[in-house]
């Protein structure tokens, strides 16, 4: 996943193309703070914070794949890896190609699921977890690509400050 190819237009028009087009640059965003990192700066704590910048790669396409796997499966079952909060930490054998690979191919993934939509107001049931409210609560196809907007652009957001504390890169200088 390079930034040429998550910023090209989508292969879809309208709303559709719009909110994939906006997933694409937010991750555009998040992949700066990757640029020319080594293994062991991926897994580098910077801050307080356990989270690491190949952590939050973990975690974006874990759960890229998990909410697209809600989106088509549309049976309100939990999906595998949801809960799992090792999807915060660089594992001992990931690499950042490794992880690259996994966000693109979680990218392809929800590409393909919303361009076999009939539309974006189909609503699925989200799965049980130990957050939810009592009732079902159902999304909207919109809404989980909202979700997953507001997802990388928080977390590229974390992304930003570890990098800058690691070396000083900052991704609004290297656009």
């Amino acid at each position: 996943m390079t930034s040429s190819s998550q910023n090209q237009a989508p292969p879809l028009s309208g709303e559709r193309g719009e909110l994939l087009q906006a997933l694409a640059e937010q991750r555009e965003l998040f992949l700066i703070t990757l640029r020319g990192l080594t293994d062991e700066q991926g897994a580098r704590r910077t801050t307080v914070s356990e989270l690491t910048l190949g952590g939050i790669l973990r975690h974006l396409a874990s759960g890229e794949r998990v909410w697209t796997q809600i989106l088509v499966k549309g049976d309100g079952e939990l999906p595998d890896g949801m809960l799992d909060m090792e999807q915060y930490r660089m594992g001992a054998g990931d690499t950042i190609e490794g992880l690259l690979r996994q966000y693109a191919a979680a990218a392809e993934a929800t590409a393909d699921a919303v361009a076999g939509l009939p539309d974006l107001d189909r609503t699925v049931p989200l799965p049980v977890t130990p957050w939810s409210p009592p009732e079902p609560v159902h999304w909207s196809a919109r809404r989980i690509l909202l979700h997953l907007i507001k997802e990388t652009a928080q977390h590229a957001g974390h992304a930003d400050i570890i990098r800058e504390s690691l070396d000083g890169a900052s991704s609004t200088a290297q656009r």
